[in-house]
């Protein structure tokens, strides 16, 4: 009889469970399926969401079914309570195609008689990715009846390309005399996503591009995914991490490392995107986040923090690239007491900013960081902190290995119009008035263009590179700036230039050894710059103050060649458009300079006039700057464009 009673009991509960997921696929299918496929990896009319709803907790996937998304065609759905928490149940139990299964094991034969063994980890007619056992990727294309490997012959392994910040590469197979038959060859779309301000980084033949918590390796020939890596983005985040900013990885080893919104660092296994370690750089309910590739140095990897606009005190951080485990922190501003905080007179010390949201440079040779750091908090307020507020706005020169400041040159003292010093710090040894030199190149946001020597921080010239320059007349023999009057905010208003945006800003430049010239973004700009008093709290902006163009304004985007030696401009080239775009400078050893002009088009130009060569109209604004690599002989040229990663090589 118990028995009985319990095959009952078990019996009965199996029905009500199944009866239960019956009415749970009810909702799902009268409400979903018909634009997102029985399974949720998309359809006719809608995308694919299995791999979002990790994204959403359950409250928000409860919001979003019963308000929609107007604008992007999906109606709201008039559910109940029991409904929606039937139809939530059903979405949690879909999985991406593929998911429950092992990838399919295959042996390749390649040519010359060697065979492969491994995890198909993707595929069409032409190309396969295949995972062996050693934890090794192979790109492999269709070569009659068997296969080929391929991979990078010339990599873009960080950030910049190379240590030195200088994106300038010895590729010269797209030149001045082909550069015309450059065609897009391939174009990877991210899905859901903020406009892209990655670089892609590229090595042995895989290329890996992020968004905003999420990584992709794609087969940098064919643009082909190979793995996706994704976690749940941040919620009440506040800077500019909230947007979904994030600008790339960096790769050491077997490993790939990059910044996530919360201010956490992560480190991923190259061959399967799978997570090995978190670490957290700082709590983000206290205004952090993170959107700048890391820059991996010896066993260390290195990352600056965000937060600037929101009082966020900043730091550069380094990790073991095995563990995860902190070994050094340098802070950009010193506590109350410390040495350097005589130059903070009142309050603003408290939460100084001074983050350092870009990518550093490395010089190997000397065994130091040169790291930019932001402007100091509130942004356009300096009443709470008179004094030049170290080291803000700088360049500071740090021990790779201990972190300890070796040299530090501030670019803008008591900064109160948000200029940051977040432009890329230029390595370059070129002769200066006929010596040999170790130099340091910046076109700073605030108009002036410096040349310093890298070993002792030594400033050598400081030139205007814009004509739109009212704050200060010269940067003087001590390294200062010679300010006019009357050219700080003020609770009226008051017109100033460079504008907010700065001359130039976080976008990338290069300098050219055959031309001996440096290129450069520039923006000419003015703008009305205003004042208000501001408390800082957790979870909102610090920025002291508003912007705006001045009325009578016609800014403009101007590609600009800087001869490092005199400051002199060899040559201009403006461009056509809004003037908001934010791509940067690509120079080859072809004599070209690629970059992305304002009216939406990736252009080409010849490094040596400035003249226009070729140009791609993407209509994008653009929000990224192009690198290039070498893949199976081909020499490709890659931008974030939009939501895409397009990638573009000679055609035949």
């Amino acid at each position: 009889m118990r028995f009985l009673l319990l095959f009952m009991c078990v019996t009965s509960a199996g029905r009500l469970a199944a009866q239960t997921a019956d009415a749970d696929r009810t909702q799902f299918d009268g409400h979903c399926a018909g634009c997102h496929g029985k399974a949720g990896n998309g359809g006719e009319l809608g995308p694919a969401i299995v791999m979002r709803l990790s994204t959403y907790n359950d409250g928000e996937l409860a919001a979003l079914i019963h308000t929609g998304l107007p604008n992007s065609g999906m109606p709201a759905a008039n559910l109940n309570d029991q409904e929606t928490r039937s139809l939530i149940s059903f979405l949690r139990s879909l999985k991406a195609s593929g998911d429950n299964a092992v990838p399919a094991r295959m042996k390749v034969a390649l040519a010359g008689g060697r065979a492969l063994e491994g995890l198909v980890l993707n595929q069409s007619s032409e190309d396969m990715q295949l995972l062996t056992d050693d934890q090794r990727i192979h790109l492999l294309r269709k070569d009659g009846a068997g296969y080929r490997e391929v991979t990078s012959q010339s990599d873009w392994p960080t950030y910049h390309g190379q240590y030195s910040g200088n994106r300038y590469s010895a590729l010269q197979q797209i030149s001045k005399s082909n550069v015309e038959r450059l065609a897009p060859k391939w174009i990877f779309s991210l899905v859901n996503t903020a406009p892209l301000e990655v670089t892609p980084v590229v090595v042995n033949g895989v290329m890996y591009v992020t968004s905003a918590n999420e990584c992709y390796a794609l087969d940098a020939g064919s643009g082909r995914q190979i793995w996706h890596y994704q976690r749940q983005r941040t919620r009440n985040l506040v800077g500019n991490a909230a947007g979904g900013i994030n600008r790339g990885v960096a790769v050491a080893g077997e490993r790939v490392f990059m910044a996530i919104d919360s201010d956490h660092i992560i480190a991923l296994n190259r061959a399967t995107g799978k997570l090995l370690w978190d670490t957290e750089m700082a709590d983000w309910r206290l205004n952090y986040n993170a959107t700048s590739a890391p820059l991996a140095v010896g066993s260390l990897v290195i990352s600056g923090t965000s937060g600037g606009d929101e009082g966020a005190r900043g730091f550069v951080v380094a990790f073991d690239q095995a563990t995860g485990k902190e070994v050094w922190r340098f802070w950009t501003v010193p506590k109350p007491g410390e040495p350097g905080s005589e130059t903070w007179k009142g309050d603003d010390i408290n939460h100084p900013s001074a983050a350092t949201w870009m990518t550093g440079t490395y010089d190997s040779q000397l065994g130091t960081l040169y790291w930019p750091t932001g402007n100091p908090g509130p942004d356009l307020s300096g009443d709470q902190r008179v004094g030049d507020n170290l080291y803000s706005s700088s360049i500071v020169a740090l021990d790779a290995t201990t972190g300890k400041l070796k040299w530090y040159y501030q670019f803008t003292p008591h900064n109160v119009w948000d200029w940051d010093a977040q432009e890329p710090p230029v390595l370059v040894d070129a002769n200066w008035n006929g010596q040999a030199r170790h130099l340091l190149l910046q076109a700073n946001r605030n108009g002036f263009f410096y040349v310093i020597d890298r070993v002792d921080g030594k400033l050598l010239l400081a030139k205007p590179f814009v004509k739109k320059l009212t704050w200060a007349r010269e940067i003087d023999a001590n390294g200062r700036p010679a300010m006019n009057p009357n050219q700080e905010p003020t609770t009226a208003g008051n017109k100033i230039c460079p504008s907010l945006e700065g001359a130039s800003n976080w976008f990338s430049t290069a300098f050219v050894p055959a031309t001996h010239l440096y290129y450069v973004q520039t923006l000419e700009k003015c703008g009305i710059y205003t004042k208000t008093p501001m408390q800082w709290k957790a979870g909102a902006g610090y920025f002291g103050g508003s912007f705006e163009a001045a009325p009578d304004e016609s800014p403009r985007k101007v590609l600009r060649a800087i001869n490092i030696e005199t400051g002199s401009i060899a040559w201009e080239l403006p461009q056509t458009g809004l003037a908001n775009s934010w791509g940067g400078i690509l120079a080859t050893a072809s004599g070209l300079v690629f970059f992305g002009e304002d009216s939406g088009a990736l252009m080409a130009a010849d490094a040596s006039t400035g003249k226009p060569l070729w140009q791609f109209q993407a209509n994008q604004t653009w929000k990224a700057s192009p690198m290039t690599y070498m893949f199976d002989g081909k020499q490709f040229i890659a931008v974030a464009s939009g939501s895409n990663i397009i990638a573009f090589a000679l055609l035949r």
